[in-house]
């Protein structure tokens, strides 16, 4: 049993990532252990590259803001799961903050070993992901990371386009196949 953290990068309960993420979560929950953590609930700041966090033995940031508990829930995760709405070909700037703070050097404690990505988009262009695959497969790389695979929704623009499509299926299959 692995211990999942799914990031979920949408503000909007219900929506299109919303429900993949947790179309996700219930597959994977079968076998794992999961929790979903959104930006909704976290008050994160964009990191500004001062490199603060690299000077002190905590590496603590000198921004008080939420980041310590998402820092504590992803130390703790086995895999880390990625789901973002795509709004102009990248993720969502909620979902950025964090990850930009994980530029922070605390994230080499974590005991993850594996990395998913959940994307929905309006468009309809493939292209539409490019970029935060690019992003993605570098870290994997840069970190050793395992992909545990990747759903691409496109053309789910409004709330709900997601209930009219196999990405559920697909999301929750992922999710299911996790041991």
């Amino acid at each position: 049993m692995s211990k999942i953290v799914i990031i979920m990068g949408s503000n909007r309960k219900g929506g299109n990532t919303d429900l993949l993420a947790n179309a996700f979560a219930n597959g994977a929950k079968i076998n794992n252990d999961v929790e979903i953590i959104s930006v909704a609930d976290y008050n994160v700041e964009p990191c500004i590259g001062c490199d603060y966090c690299f000077t002190n033995a905590a590496h603590s940031c000198f921004k008080q803001d939420d980041m310590d508990k998402v820092y504590k829930k992803l130390s703790e995760a086995d895999i880390i799961v990625v789901a973002s709405p795509v709004y102009f070909y990248g993720l969502s700037a909620q979902l950025k903050a964090i990850v930009d703070r994980l530029h922070n050097p605390i994230r080499n404690s974590f005991k993850t070993k594996k990395l998913g990505l959940i994307l929905a988009a309006a468009s309809s262009l493939s292209s539409v992901f490019d970029s935060i695959l690019l992003q993605y497969k570098e870290t994997l790389d840069f970190f050793g990371l395992e992909d545990i695979g990747i759903i691409c929704a496109g053309n789910v623009r409004h709330i709900g386009d997601i209930q009219s499509s196999n990405y559920l299926k697909k999301a929750y299959e992922l999710g299911k196949s996790i041991n």
